[in-house]
């Protein structure tokens, strides 16, 4: 199977870069499963329910959230009737939505999508490991399902990495979102999980991730805030991570950053219409 997971849609900017951009990589990459952070796209705070239909028509399968899942107040209530948008698995019991979703690919395959939260340096929340636990031992890969995808939506770089090993085996791709910055990690775990701390945001990255950059600089200049933050509006960057995985197993064969737009350094992990990336060693013992 082939997954793109795109990382936060960061406003119109981020917005114009999947609508103009996914279409062409589903076609180009023949991509089965395409799963998008769309917890800043509405001005950089939460999502409305046009924006959603928004991503999706470009071709999202799904859309996770994260610590901004609700400052778009009707979020509350369409949530309920959009089964491919998926807030924090982990928020506090009797939240409206749902934490994980199953989803089915463009090739008629299972996928299971799961959004969780990290609990260092953000707002309180329920244990995402133990969350985290009950979803996979309810569902497990290559046996329930045949993909795994698993949004960790977290502040804290060691959290995150932790939380990847805690998964290893048992999803297909973990995928770090929030920072809005793209790490070089990219690598396929000891038992066989991909994995990358933060995918980036897909946005302007002349800003100040993702904002306008004179407010967020005034204030640390200043120390107190003057105005609003408003969403940067220059050519947007699509940001995120490209996995292909093992038909039998549902675990990580191949893993690839992706960066295109005008401002980082383009990664195209294309080959051969093939996704072109990081393998799993061969002499690398398998635990199953």
């Amino acid at each position: 199977m082939r997954i793109l997971f795109v990382g936060d849609v960061v406003g119109r900017s981020g917005r114009h870069a999947v609508t103009e951009t996914l279409p062409g990589l589903i076609r180009d990459w023949t991509l089965d499963l395409v799963v998008v952070n769309g917890e800043n796209a509405a001005g950089g705070f939460g999502i409305t329910e046009a924006i959603y239909e928004e991503l999706v028509d470009a071709g999202a399968d799904a859309i996770t959230l994260g610590n901004h899942s609700w400052d778009q107040r009707e979020a509350l209530v369409f949530i309920e009737r959009a089964p491919r948008l998926i807030r924090p698995l982990n928020f506090t019991q009797g939240t409206p939505g749902r934490g994980a979703a199953m989803i089915e690919t463009k090739k008629g395959q299972r996928a299971l999508i799961v959004n969780a939260i990290g609990r260092i340096f953000m707002a309180p929340c329920d244990d995402p490991f133990i969350a985290i636990d009950r979803e996979l031992t309810a569902c497990p890969l290559g046996e329930a399902v045949d993909a795994i995808v698993v949004d960790f939506h977290g502040e804290a770089t060691s959290e995150k990495q932790a939380f990847g090993y805690h998964c290893d085996g048992r999803a297909s791709l973990v995928v770090g979102t929030h920072t809005h910055a793209p790490t070089a990690d990219h690598r396929i775990l000891p038992r066989g999980t991909a994995y990358m701390t933060d995918a980036g945001m897909t946005g302007d990255y002349e800003s100040i991730i993702g904002m306008d950059r004179e407010e967020p600089l005034g204030r640390f200049l200043r120390g107190y805030p003057a105005a609003r933050f408003t969403a940067g509006d220059g050519p947007g960057t699509l940001s995120g991570v490209a996995v292909e995985t093992h038909d039998a197993t549902g675990l990580a064969t191949k893993v690839a950053p992706v960066r295109i737009g005008p401002v980082l350094e383009p990664v195209v992990p294309r080959s051969g219409g093939k996704i072109k990336g990081r393998r799993r060693p061969e002499n690398r013992r398998r635990h199953l």
